[in-house]
């Protein structure tokens, strides 16, 4: 069975995780943040675990820290890369932000993708390094999100189904 790697990326609010769940109601699928390990710090450190403007730099902020200190983001993604590797999961979804980031990922994961989900209307600036620099790489694919949830899964899969060779 193949399997695809992609890294996902979009604003806030621009449907990341609905178009996730899309995927793991047709394919096997399995999901990972770059945040996840970092959300473990900030809860620790008294983040209430809301992504207002405030929650999403300070989320920022200690991964742009730890990323400098010792690429814990990275590191802990390629530990579910390869738990992936060694599982029946059909698919990946990484989800990165900050471009270096996600070239870094493309970089160390052979035949990844990336995808770049927008969403009309979708906030866009949210005052930290993270979240506003989304627009700024070269994506291998671009979904504008931009139908009804009810039509959002048939349009969906015809990009997935490319993405993943079918």
């Amino acid at each position: 069975m193949k399997q695809t790697v992609i890294v996902i990326n979009g604003a806030g609010g621009a449907g990341k995780d609905t178009l996730c769940a899309i995927a793991a109601r047709h394919y096997p699928t399995t999901s990972v943040s770059a945040v996840d390990r970092i959300k473990e710090i900030a809860r620790f450190g008294g983040w209430d675990g809301v992504k207002d403007a405030r929650g999403r730099k300070l989320l920022s902020d200690i991964k742009l820290a730890f990323i400098a200190y010792n690429d814990l983001p990275f590191t802990s993604l390629m530990e579910a890369y390869r738990t992936f590797c060694a599982s029946q999961a059909r698919i990946l979804f990484i989800h990165c932000r900050e471009p270096e980031e996600i070239a870094k990922l493309q970089s160390a994961i052979p035949g990844s993708l990336s995808l770049l989900v927008r969403r009309p209307g979708a906030q866009s600036h949210f005052g930290n390094a993270s979240d506003d620099e989304v627009e700024n790489y070269p994506y291998d694919y671009i979904y504008e999100n931009s139908q009804p949830l009810d039509r959002a899964e048939e349009d969906f899969l015809q990009l997935l189904k490319t993405m993943i060779g079918e």
